[in-house]
């Protein structure tokens, strides 16, 4: 017995498929088992096996049949399971580095897309007020003035600034939630825009 095993991996060592095949099959299930141990993955046990008898007959001259073969077996298998741990968490790494990335820029895209957009809606809604509204939004609103300021400038009472500046938020919000009708767009409009 012990002959016949040395001759196969003679055999094999010269490169015969047919001493390959028994080596196959006679270690494959038990380096399987092993590999499905470690990885926990039937199919990812496969594609482990088959590496590995990939890389023992690109080593076969390194087979000695003195020596045990089942540990030269184990050894290859070993170090590729790890190699493939190491690979796969380096893979996963880079995939979260990669999916962070698109993600951000993906939001980054969308708010500026967003923001445009909102700029565009907001400009409309104030291009529907009447001259005075307009003006008295953009002093106290824009230039951030205040209201004392704005009624000494347009010669009127800080009542009626106060007032014009309430009905302009009021025509605002109507006209978005008429046109547009979100609820989200309107506050992100309103809100964010001209802290209201």
């Amino acid at each position: 017995m012990w002959q016949e095993k040395n001759d196969v991996l003679n055999d094999f060592r010269a490169g015969n498929l047919e001493a390959f095949n028994r080596i196959y099959f006679l270690y494959a299930p038990k380096i399987y088992g092993r590999i499905l141990r470690l990885v926990k993955k039937p199919d990812i046990a496969d594609e482990i096996l088959q590496e590995v008898f990939l890389k023992v007959w690109a080593k076969r001259a390194e087979i000695d049949p003195d020596k045990g073969f089942v540990s030269f077996l184990n050894r290859i298998s070993d170090n590729i399971s790890i190699d493939f741990f190491r690979k796969s968490r380096r893979d996963a790494a880079v995939q979260m580095e990669l999916w962070a990335a698109s993600v951000h820029y993906y939001f980054h895209t969308e708010e500026k897309i967003y923001s445009k957009e909102a700029g565009h809606i907001l400009q409309e809604a104030i291009d529907t007020l009447s001259p005075r509204k307009r003006e008295i939004l953009k002093l106290c609103k824009l230039e951030e003035r205040s209201y004392k300021e704005v009624a000494d400038m347009l010669g009127i009472s800080v009542s009626s600034v106060s007032n014009q500046l309430v009905a302009s938020i009021k025509d605002i919000k109507r006209y978005i939630t008429k046109y547009y009708g979100n609820e989200f767009v309107m506050s992100f409009l309103i809100g964010s825009i001209f802290f209201f």
